[in-house]
């Protein structure tokens, strides 16, 4: 196996990171090594555009950039109806602010998952990156699959995020 490289970039303002190197290796341990051997680099950038792009893959489909968020943030315009996502899967609610915990469970179980779906090979005869790697809806079922496949079960790690959210958590909304 080889390992990932990080980097960081200071964010401007009161613009933070939500996630960091530790959070997304977890992840990484928990998925097979298939599905994350092609990525080579995570970044921790200010790339986001205000709050318009979350994450993103580089063009040579080997590097995944999360983008540093505002102070209060709510990710709800970001789900996709189409798989019938809600902010309370990850521990929000809808049409107000998103605690910090369910920003940094979206972040890490959708936005870094659906990047990492991004990586998957999908024809490998094809020259043409846009039809050789997953599209955006392949991206997507990657991430839905995988974050429900990790949720099914709990993970004993001290770091709430790396499971679904808890009835408490919920009720407290």
């Amino acid at each position: 196996m080889h390992t990932v490289k990080f980097s960081y970039s200071k964010p401007a303002g009161d613009r933070r990171h939500y996630l960091n190197e530790a959070d997304v290796s977890v992840l990484l341990s928990r998925l097979p090594y298939e599905t994350w051997q092609p990525l080579k680099a995570v970044h921790f950038n200010d790339q986001g555009r205000g709050v318009r792009t979350l994450g993103y893959v580089t063009a040579g489909h080997r590097e995944i950039a999360i983008c540093a968020l505002p102070p209060q943030v709510s990710l709800t315009r970001f789900l996709k109806r189409r798989y019938k996502e809600s902010p309370a899967e990850f521990g929000a609610q809808r049409g107000k602010q998103w605690p910090l915990l369910a920003v940094r469970r979206y972040l890490l179980y959708d936005v870094f998952l659906h990047e990492l779906g991004h990586l998957q090979i999908v024809d490998p005869t094809n020259k043409d990156p846009q039809k050789r790697y997953a599209s955006q809806h392949k991206a997507q079922e990657f991430a839905l699959h995988w974050r429900r496949t990790l949720w099914k079960s709990d993970f004993d790690h001290p770091d709430p995020v790396h499971n679904r959210p808890s009835k408490e958590e919920l009720e407290a909304l």
